[in-house]
């Protein structure tokens, strides 16, 4: 099985993922749908040879200890490529997604520009949060690029595993791989405040230890970037919250109105050309009516409205507001508008152009 032919296809069709499974024929997503190629199903023999080729030896006693593994590799001249092996009735099945060498700038993602300007913030904490395969780590990628571009930082980033390979520019970027560099998420994040950063990128917060160095961190005069796995930003503030005891919910709102800068999460929608997709966009930036909204806790439910409300002034967006631009741009169909919608109603019935004196926010909005 020439797994090599394969990736090449990945890049060939711009397609973001490849599946590989015994008794099925290799299959590869593109533009969030699943095609399968016009190859064999490996056998059982295949897919643990090819196992057998890729896998480090450190890597190979994780999966036969654990029986699945996560890392990231190179091929030269093609690209590189983020890895899941695991095990499904007795075999081996392979996850590849496409990581592209260079990392992306901001407007190649079709990001709004307010993104662009809350990377260059000096300190603060930044959460990127959606579900897998929403754009959370490209969209890092792409901050942190801008700032490598443009200011003198000092960069460290603490991944599992590394994706994008950043290059030295105007900043000093350090990488580290949890399993390769360190530990473990919490154990880099013990140290890394005495490595003199300006930036700490986590690539994903997954405790209650790495939720409160990062506010920390945040709250001293450092800016830190990392993703959560919740579909909105209301969502993203009880799940920092609800990493915390309930004696502590209090002291952590307070924390966070303190330290967080900004709350981005993404949705990925089709283009009605078929042309790849597009990212609909929640922005919510920590103002101060945000700030009061986190600390009292009767209030974090409006946050929504606050977001809505404030498209001109700040620069923030719902998804509804971001998707609404996309159609009026003939980016998108309404159809796929509405499958995407927090409010699939509301959006339709702006959408057809009918609108309230109160709805005077969403006239202004775009995608950038």
């Amino acid at each position: 099985m020439l797994i090599k032919a394969f990736l090449e296809e990945i890049v060939k069709r711009n397609a973001s993922d490849l599946h590989i499974k015994v008794g099925t024929c290799p299959t590869i997503r593109v533009d969030g749908e699943l095609e399968a190629l016009d190859a064999p199903p490996p056998s059982l023999d295949e897919v643990e040879g090819a196992c057998e080729q890729i896998l480090t030896p450190r890597q190979k006693k994780e999966f036969e200890a654990t029986s699945e593994v996560d890392f990231a590799f190179g091929v030269p001249g093609l690209a590189r490529f983020r890895a899941n092996f695991f095990r499904q009735r007795g075999s081996t099945a392979m996850v590849f997604r496409l990581i592209p060498f260079d990392p992306p700038r901001i407007e190649e993602l079709n990001l709004p520009s307010v993104i662009g300007e809350l990377a260059l913030k000096p300190r603060g904490l930044i959460l990127v949060t959606g579900t897998v395969g929403s754009g959370k780590s490209t969209s890092l990628a792409a901050m942190v690029r801008a700032i490598n571009d443009s200011q003198h930082r000092n960069i460290i980033t603490i991944e599992d595993p590394i994706e994008f390979l950043h290059r030295d520019n105007k900043s000093l970027i350090n990488q580290r791989e949890v399993g390769n560099d360190t530990k473990s998420f919490s154990e880099a994040l013990r140290h890394v405040l005495r490595q003199d950063p300006d930036v700490i990128l986590i690539g994903e917060i997954r405790d209650q230890l790495t939720m409160s160095i990062a506010l920390t961190a945040a709250n001293t005069g450092h800016l830190v970037l990392s993703t959560l796995h919740t579909t909105d930003a209301p969502q993203a503030v009880n799940r920092v919250i609800s990493f915390f005891p309930p004696h502590q919910h209090e002291e952590i709102r307070f924390l966070l109105a303190s330290s967080l800068q900004a709350i981005i999460s993404l949705r990925l929608v089709p283009r009605s050309d078929g042309e790849g997709r597009v990212p609909a966009t929640e922005v919510m930036i920590a103002t101060e009516t945000v700030k009061e909204y986190l600390i009292d806790s009767t209030k974090t439910p409006l946050l929504k409205g606050i977001i809505e409300e404030s498209v001109t002034e700040y620069g923030m967006q719902t998804f509804d507001q971001s998707l609404l631009g996309w159609y009026n741009q003939g980016v998108i169909t309404l159809e796929d508008a509405i499958h995407h919608a927090s409010s699939p109603t509301a959006l339709q019935i702006k959408a057809k152009g009918i609108q309230s004196g109160s709805d005077i926010a969403w006239t202004p909005m775009g995608a950038e």
